[in-house]
C-alpha cells in the first residue's frame, strides 16, 4: 500500500499531468507553515491567507482544465448526433457500428476526465483535512462556505462540482452530467437500431459460458437494452463523485467487503481468474443455513428447555450457547481462510451436522447438558467469517457489491425462515423410539439439510487458486484505502471529521528520505485482536459500540419473545413463529427504504440520532408501568425497536466502512471479525441476561402465571387432534372442552390473587384430563401419540396445584 501522493502520481494521465494538483508542493507548505509558526516567524492570519491563495491557483488550475476538456466533448457529441441524425433517413449497419465506436471513445475520454475530477477532488480534501489537523482549525468550514458560495467568484458554479464529496450534496456533475446523459442516450438508442438490423453473427464472440444468454438476449434485442460497459464504468465513476448511496451499495456495505474505487485492469483480471459462481452461491447458501439455523429454536427454547425439568428463562443460555461458541469460532474461521475455503466450510458442515443431532437426541437423552453441547457444537460451525473473505477475495469487483448484498440478503431472509419453519413443524410422532415434535424437529431438519448442504458442497465448489488470490491480495483487500479517503468529510459530517483528525493518515509525514512511500510496518494488516483494537480510533470505537447495544436490544427482543408472550399472553408456538417470521421480513424492506432514500435525504449523523432514539421509544413502552400489558403494546414496541435497530445497524455499519483503518479491510483480525465479535458478545450477554433476570425475579406467583398460560397453549394444541379422531374419542372431546374451562377459571383465579381457587380448578383440570387416560393409551396406539401429550397436561396441571398449595398455605 503507498500513500496519496504515490499513487497520486502514479495513476496521473500523462499529457494531463500539469493540471493536477500538486498535492506534495502543498504538504510541504503545510510542514513549512508548521515549523514557522512553532519559530514565530510567521503570523497564523498570514499562513491562513496564504495558503487560501495558494488553494484558489491550485482550484483555477483544475477547473479551468476542467472546462476546457468539457466542451471538447461536447463538440465531439454534437458533431457525432448530426451523424446519427443522417443515418436516421438511410440506416448503414457499418456506419452506425463505427458510431457507437466513436460514441464509446468520447465514453471513455468521459471516463478518464471524471476520475481526473475524483482524484483532484480527493487532493482537495486530503490536503484541507492535514491543514486542519496541523493547526486545530476548522479551515475548511471557512474555505468550502466563502468559495463556494460567494456572488462575484468565478468558479462559484464550477467549484462545488470539484468539492462536492465535502458537501455531500448527491447531486450530478453539472455540465458532465448533460454529458454523460448525452453519451448513454445515444448508445443505447445506437444499440436499438443496431438489433434491428444485426443477427448474433455479427456480434463478438463471448466466452462460452454466457453463448447461451447471448442468442437469448440477441433473439429479444428490441425488448431488452443491454449496459454498454462503457456507460457503466462513467456511471460508477459519477455514483463515486456525488456520493450518491443505492440499496446494493447500502447493503454491500452491512457486509464490511468493501471494493476499491478505482480498481486497475490488472487487479480485475486476477478477480476472474478466482471466481467461480457456484462456489460463490454455496457460501451464500452457507450464510443463509446458518442463520436458519440460529433462530428456528427460538419459538420453542422454553418449551424445550422446561420439558427437560428446567425454567423456561434457561431458553437464554439454549439460544446464547451458539453465540458462545461464534465468538472463538469466528476467530480460527478467519485464520483458517487465509490458506482455504473448501476445507473450513467442510468442517462447518460436519460440526453442524453433529450438533443438530445432539440437540435433537437431548429430548429422548433428558439431558438439558446434551442440549447445551448440540448448541455449542452449531456455534463452533459458524463460518460466516469465511463466507465474507470468500467474497472479498475471490468475487471479480464488477460484481463484488452484489454479492456482499447478496451475503446481506441471504441473512436476513435465514432470520426470517427460521421462526417461520419452527411454525410449520408442530407435529408429534415417534420412530423407533425416537421422538420427532415441535422441540426436536427443529434439530432433525436443519441436520437433514446441513447433510444435503455437505453433499453439494463436496460435488461442487472449487478451490481458488492461493497464487492468483495472494496476487491480487494487497489491492482487493485494500478495502476502504481511498474508500475511505473518498467518504472522509470533515465539514459536512462532525462525527466523522473529528475521528479522522485524530486517525493515522495512510499519507501522514512519516517520509524520512523524501519518498512517498509508508514505512513496511504501518502496510501490515494486524497479527492480533490487541493489534487490530490499537487500530481502533475513538469514532469506530464509538460506532462499535453502538453496534454492540443494538445487537443487545435486538437479541432480547427475539430471544425473550417467547416466554413474554407466553407469560401475559398464551400465544402459541405457532404464533410467535409467525410473529418473529413478520419481524425478519421487515429487513430487506427497511434497507431500500433507507439505502436508497432515506440516506440520500439526511445525514448519517441525523439518522442515527434519530433511529437511536426510536429504539429507546421502543424499549419504554415494552414495560409494563401502570395499565395492564397487551398484545398491542408489545407488538408496537417490538415493531419500533426491531424496525429503528435495523435502521441503526445499517447506518452505523456504513458508515463503520468508510471510517476503520484500511490495515483493518485485510487479514485475519479485519473489520468483519471485530464487527462480528462485538455483535456475538452482544448476543451473549443479552441471552445470559434473560436466564438471570429470569432466575432473579421468579417467585411462585408468576411460577404459577407462567406454568397456567403453558397448561392452556399445550391444552389449546391437543384439542385439535383430539377433535381429528372425534370418532374414537367423543367422550374425550367433551372433556378436554371442560378441562379448557377449568384452566380459564385458573387465569381469572390467578389475576384475582385466588389461589384456593387456582389450586381447585387445577385438580378438576387433571381429573377431567386423567379420563383419557385409558382410552388413550388402549391400542392401537394414536399415530400422534396422545398418551405422551395427555400425560404432559396432567403433570403440568399437577405442577400448578402443587404451586397454587404452597403459595395459599
Amino acid at each position: 500500500m503507498v500513500n496519496f501522493g504515490k499513487k497520486l502520481k502514479e495513476r496521473q494521465i500523462q499529457e494531463w499531468q500539469r493540471y493536477y494538483i500538486n498535492y506534495k508542493l502543498m504538504k510541504k507548505k503545510v510542514k513549512q507553515y508548521a515549523h514557522q509558526i512553532q519559530i514565530g516567524s510567521i503570523e497564523r492570519r498570514h499562513v491562513l491567507k496564504d495558503f487560501s491563495r495558494m488553494l484558489d491557483n491550485q482550484i483555477e488550475k483544475i477547473v479551468l482544465f476542467l472546462l476546457q476538456q468539457q466542451g471538447l466533448l461536447a463538440s465531439r457529441i454534437v458533431k457525432l448526433g448530426e451523424q446519427q441524425d443522417s443515418l436516421q433517413q438511410q440506416p448503414d449497419i457499418s456506419k452506425i457500428s463505427e458510431l457507437r465506436e466513436a460514441y464509446r471513445a468520447v465514453g471513455r475520454d468521459l471516463l478518464k476526465l471524471l476520475i481526473f475530477v475524483e482524484m483532484n477532488a480527493i487532493g482537495l480534501r486530503k490536503i484541507l483535512k492535514k491543514f486542519d489537523k496541523r493547526f486545530g482549525y476548522r479551515f475548511t468550514d471557512y474555505y468550502v462556505k466563502t468559495r463556494a458560495n460567494h456572488p462575484y467568484s468565478q468558479l462559484q458554479q464550477v467549484f462545488k462540482h470539484v468539492m462536492g464529496l465535502f458537501l455531500d450534496a448527491g447531486f450530478i456533475l453539472g455540465g458532465l452530467g448533460a454529458v454523460v446523459g448525452a453519451v448513454s442516450r445515444n448508445l443505447a438508442d445506437l444499440q436499438d437500431r443496431q438489433g434491428s438490423y444485426l443477427s448474433i453473427y455479427d456480434q463478438p464472440a463471448l466466452p462460452l459460458q454466457d453463448s447461451s444468454i447471448c442468442l437469448f438476449l440477441s433473439i429479444v434485442t428490441d425488448k431488452v437494452h443491454l449496459q454498454d460497459p462503457v456507460i457503466e464504468s462513467i456511471k460508477a465513476a459519477v455514483d463515486r463523485l456525488t456520493h450518491s448511496t443505492n440499496f446494493l451499495h447500502f447493503l454491500a456495505q452491512h457486509a464490511l467487503t468493501m471494493q476499491e474505487e478505482l480498481p486497475t485492469p490488472t487487479e480485475e483480471y486476477a478477480d476472474d481468474q478466482t471466481y467461480h459462481f457456484m462456489s460463490l452461491l454455496l457460501n451464500l447458501a452457507n450464510t443463509f443455513l446458518y442463520m436458519v439455523n440460529s433462530y428456528i429454536i427460538v419459538p420453542t427454547a422454553d418449551d424445550y428447555s422446561i420439558s427437560l425439568g428446567a425454567a423456561a428463562t434457561v431458553c437464554g443460555i439454549v439460544i446464547g450457547a451458539m453465540a458462545v461458541a461464534q465468538v472463538f469460532s469466528s476467530v480460527y474461521f478467519s485464520a483458517w481462510s487465509n490458506k482455504s475455503y473448501f476445507k473450513p466450510l467442510v468442517f462447518s458442515s460436519i460440526v453442524l451436522l453433529v450438533g443438530n443431532i445432539m440437540y435433537a437426541l437431548a429430548y429422548d437423552l433428558n439431558s438439558i447438558a446434551v442440549l447445551l453441547m448440540g448448541r455449542i457444537f452449531c456455534g463452533l460451525g459458524s463460518a460466516r467469517a469465511v463466507n465474507r473473505r470468500y467474497i472479498s477475495d475471490c468475487v471479480p469487483l464488477k460484481i463484488r457489491l452484489q454479492a456482499s448484498a447478496a451475503f446481506v440478503s441471504a441473512s436476513a431472509l435465514g432470520m426470517a425462515c427460521g421462526p417461520a419453519l419452527a411454525g410449520l413443524l408442530q407435529t408429534n410422532f415417534k420412530i423407533y423410539k425416537i421422538t420427532f415434535n415441535q422441540d426436536t424437529l427443529p434439530g432433525w431438519v436443519m441436520s437433514v439439510a446441513w447433510l444435503f448442504y455437505l453433499i453439494w458442497l463436496w460435488i461442487s465448489f472449487k478451490e481458488p487458486s492461493r497464487e492468483t488470490d495472494q496476487k491480487h491480495t494487497p489491492e482487493g483487500h485494500n478495502a476502504g484505502q481511498v474508500e475511505n479517503d473518498a467518504l472522509e468529510s470533515g465539514l459536512a459530517q462532525p462525527l466523522l471529521y473529528s475521528s479522522e483528525a485524530n486517525q493515522q493518515d495512510e499519507d501522514d509525514d512519516q517520509e524520512c528520505d523524501g519518498t512517498e512511500e509508508a514505512p513496511e510496518e504501518s502496510r501490515q494488516p494486524a497479527t492480533s485482536l490487541a493489534a487490530a483494537y490499537r487500530l481502533l480510533t475513538p469514532s469506530v470505537k464509538v460506532q462499535l459500540l453502538i453496534y454492540f447495544m443494538l445487537k443487545y436490544a435486538m437479541e432480547i427482543l427475539l430471544s425473550e419473545s417467547s416466554v413474554i408472550t407466553t407469560y401475559y399472553f398464551y400465544w402459541s408456538t405457532s404464533t410467535v413463529a409467525i410473529f418473529l417470521a413478520c419481524l425478519g421480513l421487515t429487513v430487506l424492506p427497511i434497507n431500500i427504504v433507507v439505502g436508497s432514500y432515506i440516506s440520500n435525504m439526511f445525514e448519517d449523523r441525523q439518522i442515527l440520532l434519530a433511529s437511536e432514539i426510536m429504539v429507546c421509544l421502543g424499549i419504554l413502552l415494552s414495560f409494563q408501568i401502570v395499565i395492564p400489558y397487551s398484545v398491542p403494546q408489545y407488538v408496537c414496541s417490538g415493531l419500533i425497536m426491531f424496525v429503528s435497530a435495523e435502521v441503526l445497524e445499517g447506518v452505523n455499519l456504513s458508515l463503520l466502512s468508510r471510517v476503520m483503518s484500511s490495515r483493518l479491510s485485510r487479514g485475519t483480525y479485519n473489520g468483519g471479525l471485530l464487527s462480528t465479535e462485538a455483535g456475538t458478545i452482544a448476543r451473549v450477554i443479552a441471552d445470559v441476561t434473560i436466564t438471570v433476570a429470569g432466575i432473579a425475579t421468579t417467585d411462585l406467583r408468576c411460577l404459577a402465571e407462567y406454568t397456567i398460560g403453558l397448561t392452556g397453549n399445550s391444552c389449546l394444541e391437543t384439542l385439535p387432534i383430539v377433535k381429528g379422531q372425534k370418532a374414537r374419542y367423543t367422550s374425550c372431546l367433551g372433556s378436554y372442552e371442560i378441562a379448557m374451562g377449568y384452566i380459564e377459571a385458573c387465569i381469572k383465579s390467578n389475576y384475582k390473587g385466588d389461589y384456593h381457587s387456582v389450586m381447585v380448578d387445577a385438580t378438576l383440570f387433571m381429573l377431567n384430563i386423567d379420563d383419557c387416560e385409558q382410552q388413550f393409551n388402549t391400542p392401537p396406539f394414536d399415530p400422534f401419540l396422545l398418551p405422551e401429550r395427555n400425560q404432559n397436561l396432567i403433570n403440568l396441571a399437577s405442577m400448578v396445584a402443587e404451586i397454587a398449595t404452597e403459595i395459599f398455605g
